[in-house]
């Protein structure tokens, strides 16, 4: 795997300090993140540099921005390869009711959809909700 500064680098991202610990973090994390979860990840990290560091990943299309219906964003890392466009690349989330976890189903894609004339797609957000594997046990 490429090294994180070189990534961030690819992606036109200046690899400061913070933003290289916030892309590791997020790399290892096997769940959707919020700011509040990178932010108690690094107790003297400023909340405004990790939300400018995310927003910063989302418009270089290093992170998607994920409303599971918590009432509270949720960052993931793009998969390799990814430009989040509307008609490849969007995939299933599943939100766990009971732990809370969401997940993305990667190999899950959200099917093209036709709109009528006029319609204008700028995103999408489709979300599983119910109990994960952990929580059922299976």
């Amino acid at each position: 795997m490429i090294p994180s500064d070189k990534f961030l680098e690819s992606k036109g991202i200046r690899p400061t300090a913070m933003r290289l610990l916030v892309f590791q973090h997020l790399a290892k994390s096997k769940v959707a993140t919020t700011l509040s979860d990178i932010e108690n990840a690094f107790a003297k990290a400023d909340r405004t540099t990790l939300f400018r560091t995310l927003k910063t990943f989302e418009q270089k299309r290093v992170v998607h921005q994920i409303d599971d219906g918590s009432g509270i964003m949720k960052y993931a890392l793009c998969e390799e390869g990814c430009n989040c466009e509307l008609e490849r690349d969007l995939h299933l989330h599943f939100h766990c009711t009971i732990c809370g976890e969401t997940i993305c189903l990667t190999e899950q894609k959200i099917p093209h959809i036709n709109l009528p004339d006029g319609f204008v797609a700028e995103d999408a957000n489709l979300v599983l909700k119910g109990i994960c594997d952990k929580c059922s046990g299976q």
